[in-house]
């Protein structure tokens, strides 16, 4: 094999967590009012924290920004590793573990929910179609953007086993890289868990 796609081939795992790990929550935020998004709210750098601090504009731009560095991601292992399914899941994992745990922001970072929508968006769309129609109607009936994170990526598993290749059970790497990002996305969670069945939780719509 080529010295240099065996080179590109390990780099894949560095580029992507790199790419997860860029704060757009925070730069946009910062860039319309100065503000930083760690000392507001629940600290958090995702959408969710953005939208309900500093607009609902901002939320959107930070959605899509976080969604699309995970899609970089897939993208890129796609055409480095020719589609290799192990390589491919490894970037969306590294991705998602750079946004939760971001290289720039002292190992801080997001909930990682948009930026595994983007990955699963590469990998698996009719799974992310489902994870959104979970997120969409959690919301419109209770209001908790959290409930509906969390049932969305509780699913995410099924979905992708389901819809990955109809009628087949999709590749051992893409059903375990999909369960540990599942696992990492509500752990990053669990004191919205906390709060739901405190009934604390903050709806959508309140600050």
């Amino acid at each position: 094999m080529n010295i240099l796609l065996v080179f590109l081939i390990w780099l894949v795992p560095v580029v992507a967590y790199l790419l997860g790990s860029i704060p757009f929550g925070l730069l946009i935020v910062k860039t319309r009012g100065g503000r930083d998004i760690r000392a507001i709210g629940s600290g958090n750098t995702g959408a969710a924290n953005v939208t309900r601090n500093a607009g609902v504009l901002a939320g959107l731009l930070t959605l899509l920004l976080d969604a699309g560095k995970g899609y970089l991601a897939v993208w890129i292992a796609e055409r480095w590793t020719n589609s290799n399914a192990r390589w491919v899941i490894i970037a969306g994992l590294a991705a998602v573990i750079g946004h939760v745990f971001s290289v720039w922001l002292g190992l801080r970072g997001g909930k990682g929910v948009a930026t595994s929508l983007g990955v699963f968006l590469a990998i698996c769309p009719p799974a992310v179609a489902g994870a959104v129609a979970f997120w969409i109607l959690l919301v419109l009936f209770w209001r908790y953007s959290s409930l509906g994170s969390i049932v969305a990526m509780a699913a995410l598993p099924v979905l992708v086993y389901v819809f990955y290749a109809p009628h087949h059970a999709p590749p051992d790497s893409i059903l375990w890289g999909t369960i540990l990002i599942s696992v990492l996305v509500l752990w990053k969670h669990r004191d919205n868990m906390r709060r739901l069945v405190a009934g604390e939780e903050s709806r959508l719509g309140s600050r």
